[in-house]
């Protein structure tokens, strides 16, 4: 018995370790692009056409009109779209490869989570006429933001019939989770793009934050797009979810600007609640997976590696916004 079964038993592990090391012949199975996704990136198109200001940027010294502040943050929304471009070059990833892939994500999530929370918690503005201290209500918001990302999680546990991006079961809630935690996310920067643009030089440092967050944007659609590319979504399918993810910043920068002093005070607590979501998706989910996929002692490497240049580029920006 044991004789017959071991050729058999040796070749299923052979197969299973060709497919895992990348066997040229075992392509990810692609899913068709649905025809919304196509009318989603003209209606794109369309829309940073039609709201193009003139000018541009707002004159030196002249107030910025609604029209400004919402391209620029529509803008950083596109941006997003750009960090699925990479993986049009390798779209069939091994499994290892994959889990490199969660690590990356995760790191990147970790180091925007750290800078969420701590900008919470030394967030300070002149118009902050709440009595609360910032700490407090960045905790508050990180706590609620724990709460509800498990009370997400264990919804989607109990669906599993559901579907996105081609994608069903696990690998559909883990996209829904980082779907959502990212969008959660550009709430708070929306706020952020809106109070920019407000005050004496509002017309150069809403520029020049818009600026910097289409840039931050770019890794953190990276990061939504590999949970979906490896396992089957096309590109224009990630391009849409992953600007999708960032559409809250132009909807939120309008009436953050028009109604800044409403919106000054709640601003710690939707950093630290986006900042605890997104926390606890990278640790629990993104790494979970990536050592079941890449091992242990990579993910480490590599998830320190993508925090370190993440909070790097972070740094760089909270410098250039600050000078």
């Amino acid at each position: 018995m044991t004789s017959n079964n071991t050729p058999i038993h040796t070749s299923a592990k052979a197969a299973m370790s060709r497919n895992n090391s990348g066997d040229p012949e075992k392509k990810t199975k692609r899913q068709p692009t649905p025809l919304i996704v196509y009318a989603a990136l003209v209606a794109f198109a369309v829309i940073s056409y039609v709201t193009l200001p003139n000018p541009l940027q707002p004159h030196h010294g002249e107030e910025p009109s609604i029209r400004h502040v919402f391209y620029y943050g529509w803008l950083t929304a596109i941006s997003t779209g750009l960090g699925a471009i990479p993986l049009a070059f390798a779209p069939d990833l091994p499994s290892y490869w994959v889990g490199i892939s969660n690590a990356i994500a995760a790191g990147m999530m970790i180091a925007a989570s750290y800078s969420l929370l701590f900008e919470g918690c030394t967030f300070d503005d002149p118009k902050d006429s709440s009595s609360i201290p910032v700490v407090v209500r960045t905790a508050m918001g990180a706590i609620i933001g724990l709460i509800f990302i498990n009370v997400m999680e264990k919804f989607l546990s109990g669906h599993e019939e559901l579907s996105v991006g081609g994608l069903a079961g696990a690998d559909a809630k883990r996209a829904l989770l980082i779907f959502f935690v990212m969008t959660l996310h550009s709430f708070s920067e929306g706020v952020g793009i809106g109070v920019s643009f407000g005050g004496v030089h509002g017309s150069e440092l809403g520029v020049f934050i818009s600026a910097s967050l289409a840039v931050h944007n770019i890794p953190e659609g990276l990061a939504m797009a590999v949970t979906l590319m490896p396992r089957g979504t096309s590109l224009p399918t990630a391009i849409v979810f992953a600007v999708l993810t960032s559409f809250p910043q132009p909807l939120m920068a309008v009436p953050a600007y028009v109604f800044v002093h409403h919106f000054i005070p709640i601003l710690p607590a939707g950093l630290g609640f986006a900042g605890g979501a997104m926390a606890w998706v990278a640790l629990f989910e993104l790494l979970m997976e990536a050592i079941e996929d890449s091992g242990l002692l990579t993910t480490a490497v590599v998830s320190t590696i993508s925090l370190a240049g993440m909070h790097f580029l972070n740094e760089m920006i909270d410098a250039g916004a600050r000078s």
